[in-house]
């Protein structure tokens, strides 16, 4: 799980890494002219790819590939991961960079296009980053933790976040960190600053934060959210030329278009796990309209897009969600028209009648079976393609 765990954390470190760099590309020359008011410098950011002599490849953040000249004299600068301030920097020669390396470079764009003239370089060590990773790593594996969101207090700047079957209080506060994913993508590294306004009751939501000694409460030190769609029914038609399925979606009787790209989670649940998971969806069923102590079977999402957990929506859909991030990964050609799927996706235009899929877990037919409602899973794996919280629920 360690190793999964973050869908922070490849691309969140790296916006973590980007913005220092990003802020010293102004900050460090106003500091050292703070008199004058000069143009800004010409710059470029991006990852090394290549070193050839006095030259560095880059692909640049903005997907360009550059080519590099750094004259005899140029200053190169190391700052750890996270630091904006040079006077930490450690001055390092250009035999020291290495491909992987993260480098903000400023100068002039050269003579031929696709070419640029450094006149300093400020780097952090893929290396470095590496460390780092593994740490953000083992910190949100450990503190962090996953839930639904349910209630939004805007006043206080709290939202109470359904856990399993706990309701949990996180407190946000001017130091929280919030980040949003992109209605168009999966991948976190397309996560964009957030806001607690953005934040809307039936939001998948994962935040980093030390809980209270009775876990009602976390103090956040990181939110990220974003708005998912929980689909469960029939695959009607595949095409795999075009990665793209329908299915008519049990909650809302509608025909949906599925896209399946590189980064959805495509799973089979063995069926003794979905036999396992029917049954608890019917104790939980049958509990709730018997007047005990169970939840009620499904509660509506606020969105429209299904069910929250909550009763068989919980025991049958979301502690799928733990089980989801060990299986192994399919692809569409492992799927056939009648498989009975449950699907978390992303929905770019709230209006369209087509989603791209998160995660799509198949073989389901004995949960879809058993459960009044349209069962419905959290995000599982966290964050795809490339880094953010990922955990299977953090509980």
């Amino acid at each position: 799980m360690l190793k999964r765990f973050p869908v922070f954390q490849t691309a969140a470190l790296r916006a973590s890494l980007l913005l220092p760099l990003m802020a010293l590309s102004t900050c460090g020359l106003t500091a050292q002219a703070p008199s004058a008011a000069p143009a800004p410098a010409a710059r470029q950011l991006g990852t090394v790819t290549a070193i050839a002599g006095n030259s560095l490849t880059l692909k640049t953040d903005a997907g360009q590939q550059v080519v590099v000249s750094v004259p005899d004299g140029t200053r190169i600068l190391q700052l750890a991961p996270g630091s904006t301030d040079l006077k930490t920097a450690q001055t390092i020669a250009l035999k020291d960079i290495e491909s992987g390396d993260r480098v903000l470079v400023t100068g002039k764009a050269g003579d031929n296009a696709g070419t640029f003239a450094a006149a300093r370089v400020i780097l952090m060590k893929s290396s470095d980053i590496a460390q780092k990773h593994e740490t953000e790593q083992a910190d949100w594996q450990k503190r962090g933790t996953g839930g639904i969101v349910s209630a939004v207090d805007a006043g206080t700047g709290t939202l109470t976040v359904t856990v399993g079957a706990k309701k949990v209080a996180v407190a946000t506060s001017g130091k929280t960190q919030f980040r949003r994913y992109a209605g168009d993508s999966v991948k976190f590294e397309d996560a964009k600053p957030g806001t607690l306004a953005q934040i809307q009751p039936g939001d998948q939501l994962r935040v980093l934060g030390t809980k209270s000694d009775d876990g009602s409460s976390i103090p956040a030190e990181v939110v990220v959210s974003g708005s998912f769609k929980n689909l469960a029914g029939l695959i009607t038609t595949i095409d795999a030329a075009n990665g793209t399925l329908t299915l008519k979606d049990l909650a809302t009787k509608k025909t949906v278009t599925v896209t399946i790209t590189a980064n959805s989670n495509v799973r089979a649940l063995p069926p003794q796990a979905a036999a396992m998971f029917a049954a608890r969806a019917k104790g939980a069923g049958a509990g709730a309209s018997g007047g005990g102590s169970a939840q009620p079977a499904a509660q509506t999402d606020a969105s429209g897009g299904g069910a929250r957990p909550g009763g068989a929506g919980r025991s049958a859909g979301g502690d799928l969600s733990q089980l989801v991030s060990r299986l192994p990964n399919k692809t569409i050609a492992d799927l056939k028209v009648g498989d009975a799927v449950m699907i978390v996706a992303s929905q770019a235009d709230p209006g369209s009648a087509t989603v791209t899929a998160v995660t799509l877990l198949s073989g389901v037919e004995p949960i879809l079976a058993a459960t009044p409602g349209a069962p419905s899973m959290t995000l599982s794996p966290w964050s795809l393609g490339g880094g953010a919280p990922d955990g299977g629920g953090g509980q």
